[in-house]
């Protein structure tokens, strides 16, 4: 079994569920097909193998240092970028226009989620960069493309966001980094930026980040924030690497996980000029800045997902492999101790993780796939449509995972028992890089309020699209005996409206929206809870013509499947009634009542 990856999974995932052929035969991929997208899977798990799982523990343990005012890092971080970038998958998901290989989004997704599983600090690196170049592609002159895209996407030059400040965390309102216009057109940038990841190292040629600041005479809040292109070093007159623009590290925050990515604090224009590059139009950075923060959001959660099947599998070993006690009523002492999974409390652990990491992969794969149906969508109508359910699942992508894969890494340990809280294997410490994205592109909190406030509670959502997939799913369900899932899941989507009406009735914002984070927790549990409807009706009609071992595979799917609605599906109604409610409790709560300063 692989540490890492579960390539059945993987398969069932996008070719028996979201049936990746059909999408292969629009013009847009029709370069590719399963056998190429098969082969680059296979490549993709080897690098990961080789380069990155290797030292992945050794990275954990030996963090990047700040000496002498540079980063000093484990040379085995920059040997698997190295390898990566060499096999041009940096530019996986391109257009063939701008040098890329105009893989489908969900094939990306899946791709950075691999190297993700076997050593989730490096490819932190890459996921910024990809990120950083898909915002310059969509945004950016030809002039300013021309000169850093090419770099980026041969993972020559990396890519960061700048957007926290050590005032301003989430509220970008208030942040403070100033941008002076020059004569030539272009902008001196003052000021610092916080909680960078990726922000300074030796690791590529340059690093290009992606600065949100006021233009001199900017209206307040976010009407008056600008997006600036700021390399670290200048470009010559050659295109080439030129004179430091001044960005210095003034130090390294340490967190709990994902320990090998370099998270910074940066000074601009502290020691000489910074000159940064206006990046779309003037005051509307945030807009743009939001289409990185958006794919990022989808990317955090596949991160999510694969920390947790990274558990997942080495409790899967472990449990098989580690004799403890005997099966409850047997009390003849002489008789051998049973593998761990044979426990039936182990099981459930396991099975707890099994419906976590396959319904999030499910979910961030599907939000992916979406992205592939706007690009290649036939009408303005369909290509809307797909852009209203993106953005509606996109804060559940993110938060979903991050919560409940979380949980995942969590049984994981407690499969391994005492073993599992030491460094003698990786559980550990995928709960400790999981346990960053919870905050990492929004925190809980503020997806809840993106997704019950701006998408929902306004009256302006993608629910009637969301209903007819969900309704298509049912009858196919329907037709293959799932009765009981599909009445539970319209009940809970039902349950699900109506906390939204009464939301939408509530004239208080504040009370309307105090109980956001839980109404968004629940509403992705229903959306989880269709797309394991979904995954259980294919493994229903793939099963009776499968083999032994398929056989055994489908039926563990449909059996995840009858776990997820009856252990956690469950137990949404009881909060969507907490949010009909408009309850205050948290609301009217005193400061006082936690304690007296």
């Amino acid at each position: 079994m692989s540490e890492f990856v579960d390539r059945r999974n993987l398969d069932f995932v996008l070719f028996e569920m979201l049936d990746l052929d059909t999408l292969l035969t629009t013009p847009r991929y029709e370069e590719h097909d399963r056998e190429s997208v098969t082969a680059m899977l296979d490549v993709v798990e080897g690098i990961a193998e080789t380069n990155f799982l290797p030292f992945a523990a050794k990275l954990d343990a030996n963090e990047p240092k700040f000496v002498d005012g540079k980063v000093e890092i484990i040379p085995e971080v920059g040997e698997a970028l190295s390898a990566l970038g060499e096999t041009g998958l940096f530019a996986a998901g391109f257009d063939e226009a701008v040098g890329g290989l105009q893989l489908p989004w969900v094939v990306t997704t899946n791709i950075n989620g691999i190297f993700t599983a076997a050593n989730l600090s490096v490819a932190n690196y890459a996921f910024l960069t990809v990120g950083a170049a898909n915002m310059l592609n969509t945004f950016g002159t030809d002039e300013q493309k021309d000169a850093y895209l090419p770099n980026m996407l041969a993972g020559k030059w990396f890519g960061t966001m700048c957007l926290s400040e050590p005032q301003a965390g989430s509220s970008l309102a208030d942040i403070k980094t100033k941008a002076v216009r020059k004569d030539d057109g272009t902008f001196s940038l003052s000021g610092s930026k916080m909680w960078i990841s990726g922000g300074d190292h030796e690791l590529s040629d340059n690093i290009i980040h992606m600065v949100l600041a006021r233009i001199e005479g900017a209206p307040v809040g976010t009407r008056g924030i600008s997006l600036f292109i700021v390399p670290r070093y200048r470009l010559n007159e050659a295109g080439e690497r030129g004179e430091w623009n001044n960005i210095a590290l003034a130090g390294l925050n340490h967190k709990m996980g994902q320990r090998g990515t370099t998270n910074c604090l940066l000074n601009f224009g502290e020691s000489g000029e910074t000159v940064g590059y206006l990046l779309g139009e003037e005051n509307k950075g945030l807009a743009c800045m939001f289409h990185m923060m958006n794919e990022a959001r989808v990317g955090v959660g596949q991160a999510s997902v694969m920390s947790a099947l990274a558990g997942y599998l080495h409790a899967v070993g472990y449990a098989r492999e580690r004799p403890q006690g005997r099966l409850a009523g047997v009390k003849d002492q002489s008789t051998p101790q049973v593998p761990i999974i044979e426990h039936t409390d182990v099981r459930r652990m396991l099975m707890a993780q099994k419906a976590a990491v396959e319904g999030g992969l499910s979910l961030t794969s599907y939000c992916s796939l979406l992205v592939d149906k706007q690009k290649t969508a036939e009408t303005a109508e369909e290509r809307a449509e797909y852009d209203d359910l993106l953005g509606l699942l996109t804060p559940v992508a993110k938060s979903w995972p991050s919560e409940h894969c979380l949980e995942a890494n969590k049984w994981a340990i407690q499969i391994l028992g005492g073993y599992g809280y030491t460094r003698d294997y990786p559980v550990e410490r995928h709960y400790r890089d999981n346990r960053l994205n919870h905050i990492h592109e929004g925190t809980f909190g503020i997806q809840g309020r993106d997704l019950l406030g701006r998408k929902l509670r306004a009256g302006v959502s993608a629910l009637t699209p969301l209903r007819n997939q969900i309704a298509s799913t049912i009858e196919t369900a329907r037709a293959q005996g799932l009765n009981a899932e599909c009445d539970q899941l319209e009940k809970a989507l039902a349950s699900a409206e109506k906390a939204i009406e009464a939301v939408r009735g509530c004239d208080k914002e504040n009370l309307s929206l105090a109980n956001a984070t839980l109404f968004l927790d629940a509403f992705g549990t229903v959306v989880v809870a269709w797309l394991w409807l979904w995954q259980a009706s294919v493994a229903k009609q793939a099963s009776p013509d499968a083999g032994s071992s398929e056989e055994t595979f489908y039926n563990g799917k449909i059996a995840a499947a009858q776990y997820f609605f009856r252990y956690e599906l469950s137990k949404v109604v009881n909060t969507f009634e907490l949010v009909a409610s408009l309850d205050d409790t948290c609301e009217l709560a005193s400061a006082d009542f936690f304690g007296v300063s």
